[in-house]
């Protein structure tokens, strides 16, 4: 039987370890400013030095390693408050692993940081960072895409609706439990027009998302906004374990109701996906983001407008039949309907893989998918000629 499959809303809630993983290489990049003065590593010297640490995907796991790829899109994450950038290994490790040069201003981590200058440097390394694919003396050169993110936790999520003000030119901005700053990220909000993807945690203390995330997410004027809140999820577990950001959570409550393995999980499943769709303009990843918002148990969210799109060239099925698997979730068998006839049967996990397959299965038969481990899966079933397709989740 000829069939044309192309697979798509492959989705979430599957932890990206399953995935090969990408050797990271690491550089320190100090960026200057002639304009203004201070920041980190600055050793007296003139003008204001941004000395930033970057992750890239590379032949090989070490520091000043080659670069592996081309056109790298850029991301510049921002810390939170009296924390460092090695708090965030979670997210590079996802990031590069996912193509992405990810790169982490260490200015302002003291204990009275400027909001604004913070948000400055923010900006300028986003544009100092692209300057380099036509450096020929740097390890960037030929390697970076044009598309662009500025990311940021708590403080520095807050300072990237700053920074979105100053440099335009940014293709998308994504925030973990961004804090309101000063000058107001909330009114710096009302300024920004790119895609934006708001992330809470529901059970955060130190920056609630009714103070916070929600009033930013309100102010913007970006065509695409999604405020993704975490269930259970608390204000420092979209980073690793911090001393300051964890004495400052342990004094307010509620504390998170979920480990800091699910929210990471929960976190970098949907920015993965958010950041496919608008770095690298993946159809299928917008429409998986869409699938997911409506499946996963683990958030609530609002959104103005969806961002899934078109793909050319993806199956449609011919006739009326829709394909209805359940219950779902499900954490031993499904079974289908909408289906009135033998049919094949195909199970894929977030990499494509198959890992469920069966042949000549009966419409009444129930399908036994506890060697599954949790997550979203896409199913495909091929009764006759038709090719028919749905998402489950395996609990």
């Amino acid at each position: 039987m000829l069939r044309t499959r192309i697979i798509i809303g492959i989705v979430l809630l599957k932890s990206f370890t399953i995935l090969a993983q990408t050797p990271v290489g690491h550089t320190t990049i100090t960026f200057n400013d002639p304009a203004r003065t201070g920041g980190y590593g600055s050793g007296g010297g003139p003008g204001r030095q941004i000395q930033t640490e970057v992750y890239y995907p590379a032949a090989s796991t070490g520091n000043d390693v080659a670069v592996a790829g081309t056109g790298l899109p850029v991301i510049v994450f921002g810390h939170g408050f009296s924390m460092a950038w090695d708090a965030y290994a979670n997210v590079w490790e996802s990031l590069v692993n996912e193509g992405y040069v990810i790169a982490f201003p260490r200015t302002e981590g003291n204990l009275s940081p400027s909001h604004l200058e913070f948000g400055t440097d923010l900006a300028q390394v986003v544009t100092k960072m692209q300057a380099l694919n036509t450096n020929t003396s740097s390890l960037f050169f030929g390697k970076l895409g044009t598309t662009s993110a500025i990311m940021g936790h708590s403080m520095g999520g807050g300072s990237s609706f700053l920074a979105g003000t100053i440099n335009t030119s940014v293709t998308t901005m994504v925030t973990f439990a961004a804090a309101n700053t000063n000058p107001s990220s909330i009114t710096a909000a009302q300024q920004i027009t790119i895609p934006n993807l708001v992330i809470s945690g529901v059970n955060d203390c130190v920056a609630p998302p009714a103070d916070h995330q929600d009033d930013m997410y309100d102010s913007l004027i970006a065509n695409y906004k999604t405020q993704v809140n975490i269930i259970g999820g608390g204000h420092c577990y979209f980073a690793n374990t911090n001393f300051n950001c964890s004495f400052g959570e342990g004094t307010c409550s509620p504390n998170p109701g979920i480990t800091r393995t699910q929210q990471q999980s929960a976190t970098m499943d949907f920015t993965a996906l958010w950041l496919r769709k608008f770095l690298k303009n993946d159809c299928d990843a917008g429409n998986a983001f869409q699938d997911s918002l409506n499946t996963s148990t683990r958030i609530t969210f609002r959104q103005n407008n969806p961002i899934g799109c078109s793909s050319v060239g993806v199956y449609q099925h011919n006739g009326s039949e829709q394909l209805i698997a359940y219950p779902n979730p499900a954490a031993e068998f499904i079974s289908f309907k909408g289906i009135a006839e033998i049919f094949d049967l195909e199970i894929r996990d977030l990499t494509g893989r198959i890992v469920l397959k069966k042949e000549r299965t009966n419409p009444s038969e129930n399908i036994n998918i506890q060697c599954l481990e949790k997550g979203i899966y896409l199913v495909e079933v091929f009764p006759g000629n038709n090719t028919l397709r749905t998402t489950i989740v395996k609990r």
